[in-house]
Order: structure tokens, then C-alpha cells, then sequence
């Protein structure tokens, strides 16, 4: 199985909240992980505002980022270019995404078209995940998040 991890999947794999331990499974059985270049900030700024919000102490917040930049080089990751970024405004307006999930899409596709093989889009973004679904991508988990709330973080260690 090749999968596609979107930040708010590739996040839990350094927090401990609901959902963690599948995506550390799921990861782990994958042939292959891909995700954008964007993911590097994105999952970076999760870490960094869950220690601003008091969810996650310093040290911990530290020991999250120090695991998900070892990690980082073993993702496959998916450029951001012109032709990506016009993709993904093409699906922001066709499905109603917000910028960065846009982009998040338009990698999947972009990494999908590159390898001619079916890829698992995982992501706990409800809007991403919906439109990943229509796009004709199996989506995970099975069934769509629920909408954003307050998570309650750990570091993973």
C-alpha cells in the first residue's frame, strides 16, 4: 500500500491525541509515504502552536520536532512547482478548499500520476478528506473526521 499523509495525519506520528496509533500503523505497513514539501511547515507549526497553547510543554514540543526532522528525509516528498500550484487552484475552486489543502490535493495527484498507482490520501481534515473521497482517491480513516476542535496533545516519545 502506498499512502499520502496531508500535515494533520503526518502530526499525529509526533503528538499522541485520537488517531495516533493507526497512523503509526499505517505508515509502518506502507510501502512507501509520501507528502508535500509543505507538510515540513505545517507539521512544524502544529508542533510549535501546541506548545504556545500550553498543550504540549517546551521539552516536549522540542523532542516532537528534533523526531519529525530525523524523519523527515524518509518521507517521499512531492514539490511544490508551477504546475502543482495551478492544479491546486484549479481544485481549490472545483471543491471549495482552503489554500494549503488545496495544494495537499494537488501533491496527492501529482505523486498518484507520477508512480500509475492507486494511493491512499490520509488526512483527519474533514474538507480535505471529503474532497480527496470525490476526487476518486480511497480516503482514510474509512470514515470522514469530525470537524475541527480542541485536541488534546502529547509528544509521542
Amino acid at each position: 500500500m502506498i499512502v499520502y499523509v496531508d500535515a494533520s495525519a503526518l502530526v499525529k506520528r509526533y503528538v499522541q491525541e485520537s488517531g495516533s496509533d493507526e497512523v503509526v500503523t499505517l505508515t509502518a505497513e506502507a510501502v512507501a509515504v509520501g507528502t508535500s514539501l509543505i507538510s515540513r511547515a505545517e507539521v512544524s507549526a502544529a508542533l510549535a502552536r501546541a506548545v504556545r497553547s500550553g498543550v504540549v510543554d517546551e521539552n516536549g514540543g522540542r523532542r516532537a520536532q528534533r523526531r519529525f526532522t530525523r524523519e523527515w528525509p524518509h518521507l517521499a516528498r512531492v514539490s511544490v512547482t508551477e504546475a502543482l500550484v495551478g492544479r491546486a487552484e484549479t481544485l481549490a475552486w472545483e471543491y471549495g478548499l482552503r489554500g494549503y489543502d488545496a495544494v495537499q490535493l494537488a501533491s496527492a495527484f501529482m505523486w498518484r500520476d507520477g508512480l500509475g498507482q492507486d494511493v491512499l490520501m490520509a488526512t483527519f481534515d474533514r474538507e480535505l478528506w471529503e474532497a480527496s473521497s470525490q476526487a476518486g482517491f480511497n480516503t482514510w480513516p474509512e470514515q470522514s473526521p469530525s470537524p475541527r476542535s480542541k485536541r488534546t496533545r502529547r509528544p509521542i516519545s
